[in-house]
């Protein structure tokens, strides 16, 4: 019987503000960056300290495993950051080191797109060998996942409605992406129009991400209304996908909203867009508006997130499992 793991894929985050020009080199793939986009983020990550992200997916890791455990599944789980430490080539080595001769992989960025899982992919592709591999391609759709991401809107807006005596409404959001890696490639090649949520086009990720919040709305009936944006557009050149958070507050204002809810279905920890972009930037920009702003607890430490990506993981084993039976 071949030796099974379970890989984990991260974005990574770095721990100190000095390695921060080395870690936006490699988000950005070397490319250089103005000396003020470094000094933006030194400054942001200096506002919350530091980034948790790293800490909460070994331990979000360790949880997987031990689910795994409990239904009689051995196997150990590794975790791998694309753009820092714990590199996912340095972590794919360790487990052909460790005797592993099939992996189901995971990227813990639930809704799939080219510039986040492809790259996560290819990555491991790289230093796979002969490692027997099966790629989750994306679990946007997952009913644990929204369970998890239901399970702590509830919780904020119970708390809310004993504050305010009513229902509050809430935005759902997801990372924005550059838009020209979402768009359509038309007849002869070419790009042709943004593929903007609901949109066209062969990349996924814009409707999966409103599909994942969607299921998590269906699962909150108390909410009146919700609305869905991008948020963290990045620097580099060129329109990223939207609407922004920032015209989607000021258009929820016009409508007279007083308190509203913001939960990030596209993030499963803590980490600076959450703790800067929306506890400090978005909650100003909102004050501004006249809005109270408030955030649902991350997932973190979920135990229906353990539970979600366990399942995954179980279904990518034992994936391998029957390629390698006599009557695959």
């Amino acid at each position: 019987m071949p030796k099974q793991a379970v890989l984990l894929l991260a974005h990574g985050t770095p721990e100190t503000a000095e390695q921060i020009p080395e870690y936006l080199r490699n988000v950005v793939s070397g490319r250089p960056l103005p000396e003020h986009v470094i000094e933006e983020i030194k400054h942001r990550y200096a506002l919350i300290g530091r980034s948790p992200l790293t800490e909460i997916t070994l331990e979000q890791g360790r949880l997987v495993e031990a689910e795994l455990a409990m239904e009689g599944i051995d196997g150990q789980v590794y975790v791998g950051m694309r753009n820092w430490k714990p590199y996912i080539p340095d972590v794919v080595r360790k487990m052909r080191a460790d005797g592993v001769e099939e992996a189901a992989v995971i990227c813990l960025a639930p809704q799939n797109s080219r510039t986040s899982v492809g790259l996560y992919k290819r990555a491991v592709q790289a230093e796979a060998g002969s490692l027997n591999i099966d790629f989750t391609e994306g679990w946007a759709h997952d009913p644990l996942l929204a369970d998890a991401f239901a399970e702590r809107l509830r919780a904020a807006e119970a708390q809310l409605q004993r504050e305010t005596g009513a229902s509050v409404p809430v935005l759902f959001t997801a990372h924005s992406v550059p838009t020209r890696t979402v768009q359509a490639p038309d007849e002869e090649g070419q790009t042709a129009g943004p593929r903007l949520w609901p949109g066209e086009g062969t990349d996924p990720y814009a409707q999966e991400a409103r599909g994942t919040a969607e299921l998590v709305a269906e699962r909150v009936p108390e909410i009146p209304k919700w609305w869905f944006a991008f948020q963290s557009q990045g620097a580099s050149g060129g329109p990223w996908i939207g609407p922004t958070v920032e015209e989607t507050l000021t258009a929820i204002a016009g409508e007279g909203v007083k308190t509203l809810v913001l939960q990030p279905i596209g993030f499963l920890c803590d980490h600076v867009e959450v703790l800067y972009d929306v506890d400090i930037a978005f909650k100003e920009y909102a004050a501004k508006l006249g809005i109270r702003l408030e955030r649902p607890e991350s997932l973190n430490a979920s135990p229906v997130l353990a539970r979600a990506i366990a399942g995954l993981a179980k279904r990518g084993l034992a994936r391998l499992k029957g390629e390698n039976s006599p009557s695959a």
